[in-house]
């Protein structure tokens, strides 16, 4: 919960016990939770409205893309990700004609110099 341990936990709350005290404590703790409700509330209204505002042609729009990382790894690595992690092809049977009839391999004799292509260095 928000990249905290159990250790770090347990000394907020001894924190809060200490500045609040046992008494006021949940009621500290009750408007902690209505006062992030009403935030979460505002901000769900908040994007509701925006995108009831944007014209038909933006309605896919999400606020999230317009953090740079979601916007990179949105419109530059996806094509990337959905290759990498999208079915392999299938390869083609192999057919008797391949198996009796192969393609000749030109071999290099020993001590032959391979051929040397000077553009593709």
């Amino acid at each position: 919960m928000f990249g905290l341990g159990w250790m770090e936990i347990g000394a907020l709350i001894v924190i809060a016990l200490l500045v609040f005290g046992p008494d006021k404590l949940p009621q500290v703790a009750s408007q902690a939770g209505e006062t992030l409700r009403n935030l979460r509330r505002m901000a769900n209204n908040a994007r509701e409205d925006l995108r009831a505002g944007l014209p038909p042609e933006l309605s896919n729009f999400d606020p999230a893309d317009l953090n740079p990382r979601n916007f990179v790894r949105k419109h530059l690595l996806d094509d990337v990700e959905k290759d990498w992690n999208g079915k392999p092809r299938e390869l083609e049977p192999a057919t008797a004609t391949h198996l009796t009839d192969p393609q000749p391999v030109d071999e290099l004799g020993y001590g032959e110099i391979p051929p040397y292509d000077s553009e593709a260095t």
